[in-house]
Parts: C-alpha cells; sequence; structure tokens
C-alpha cells in the first residue's frame, strides 16, 4: 500500500532513540524528509547518519529541549527554513522518573507537566498555523498506556500524559475542518532504553532484580511478550499518512493486547 508520504516533510521529537527513533525510520522508509530533535546531540547526529544512510535523503537533526518553547520555535522555523513545509508532527518526550505520590514533591509534578504536556502543547502551537495555511496535516502525539490503565508506580505519568490526550481530543474538533488529523498513540510495554532504566529503577525501589519486573509486565500481556518500537512505529507512520484521511480523533493503543478495557 502506497501511504503516500513520499516528499512529505516530518517533525519528529524526541526522535534520537526509542520509539521516536523508529518513528523517523519508518516515516523515511516511506519517502518523508525528516526534521528530528533531542537534547542527546551527539546521539541525534548518530541516528540522523542511520536515517541517511539507510533510506536515502538529507535528515534534519536540530539539538532541542521540548520543554523550552524557543527551542521548539526553533525546530520549527529551521524546517521550514530547510523544507519550507510540515506535513506531519510527531510529539514524543522522555517519562518522569517512577514515583508514588506522598514521595513526590510539587518540583517534580511541575517538571512532569512540563515534560510531557506542555511539550505537546508548545509543539503544536508552533506547527498548528503551518497546517493551516497549508490546508492539510497530521498531528501524532505518543503517550502511554498509562492514559488508558494507570500504571502503577508511574503517577507523573499517568497524570501529565493523561491531559495530552484531553487537549488532543479538543484540538481534533477545532482541526478537522482545515483538513488535519490529530490523534493519539498509547505504546505499551516495548523494548526501549525507557523500559529498562523503568525496570531497573523499579526493581530497586522493590529490592527485586530486573528481569522480574519485566516478567511481571510479561504477564500482564496477552501477547506474553513485550513490544518492538518497529510495530509501534508502523501503526503512528499509517496514522500520519494520506491513507488515515478518515481517521482524527482517537486514542489508539499499540500493547499487545495489555489494556483491559473495551
Amino acid at each position: 500500500m502506497d501511504l503516500g508520504l513520499a516528499g512529505k516533510v516530518a517533525i519528529v521529537a524526541g526522535g534520537s532513540r526509542g520509539l521516536g527513533r523508529a518513528t523517523a525510520m519508518a516515516l523515511a522508509a516511506e519517502g518523508a524528509h525528516i526534521a528530528i530533535a533531542a537534547r542527546d546531540e551527539p546521539t541525534l547526529r548518530k541516528t540522523a547518519a542511520a536515517i541517511e544512510t539507510a533510506h536515502g535523503g538529507d535528515v534534519l537533526a536540530i539539538p532541542a529541549d521540548v520543554t523550552r518553547e524557543s527551542d521548539v520555535i526553533r525546530l520549527v522555523d529551521a524546517t521550514l527554513q530547510e523544507f519550507e513545509r510540515v506535513d506531519v508532527l510527531v510529539t514524543n518526550a522522555g517519562g518522569p522518573p517512577a514515583t508514588h505520590f506522598e514521595t513526590t514533591d510539587v518540583s517534580a509534578w511541575k517538571s512532569a507537566i512540563e515534560l510531557n504536556l506542555l511539550s505537546t502543547i508548545y509543539l503544536c502551537r508552533a506547527v498548528v498555523p503551518v497546517m493551516k495555511r497549508q490546508g492539510s496535516g497530521r498531528i501524532v502525539a505518543i503517550t502511554s498506556i498509562s492514559v488508558k490503565q494507570p500504571v502503577d508506580g508511574l503517577i507523573l505519568s499517568n497524570t501529565a500524559r493523561s491531559g495530552v490526550v484531553g487537549m488532543m481530543k479538543t484540538l481534533s474538533n477545532e482541526l478537522a475542518p482545515n483538513g488535519i488529523g490529530v490523534n493519539v498513540v498509547c505504546p505499551g510495554y516495548t523494548k526501549t532504553d525507557r523500559l529498562v532504566d523503568l525496570a531497573s529503577r523499579l526493581a530497586k525501589q522493590e529490592s527485586l532484580p530486573p528481569e522480574a519486573i519485566e516478567q511481571r509486565w510479561t504477564d500482564q500481556i496477552p501477547m506474553a511478550r513485550l513490544g518492538e518500537p518497529e510495530e509501534f512505529a508502523s501503526v503512528v507512520t499509517f496514522l500520519c499518512s494520506q491513507r488515515a484521511s478518515y481517521v482524527t480523533g482517537t486514542c489508539l493503543q499499540v500493547d499487545g493486547g495489555a489494556v483491559k478495557g473495551v
């Protein structure tokens, strides 16, 4: 199936590793021009080179902290200068640390909201006027299954990412008349560096080996395995494509069946 992404311009935040990297790779494989952003410049440059080697074309790598609106504006301006348009925005940022309510101070709450909610707002504020002028666009927010089924020990993520869903659903209604699709994709337990780190943190808190934490997660998944980043990226890529032209306002989990609700 031709997804109609050849020649389109996609910005992928948090694109240097994990789910963002896999998504940027998948979009590039469909012929899209890619701009990736992340705070870790050496890793960002390596990822850009890997995408170029695998799929050809130039990849714009912009070191940026998406919790800073000035960095986000600089990212979008650089993309427009290089490619003259923005057709796809994938919002993405790392997750807050594992913690519990009574051990979480106010500064941690503020940081989580900046990392996951405000970063999404900044990115959309910068890109939506561009897409409205073009009369088309796709925005996909990467969140977590925690927005549908709270994850124990991740109260910060459960809270901040749920705000993203509310904002994106509202935005989808406002932008639908402009030909802009707005959707949310919720990864389940997927093999990324973030998951390895989370397993280590929870294991330390509970005095268990990390393998025990991973097994606990696997036991909750009907498919009885962790997901691969490429599996998740394929779903995001479809939602970014012309083939998803009548899909907006959705909140779709990619989790091997882990969410138990209907």
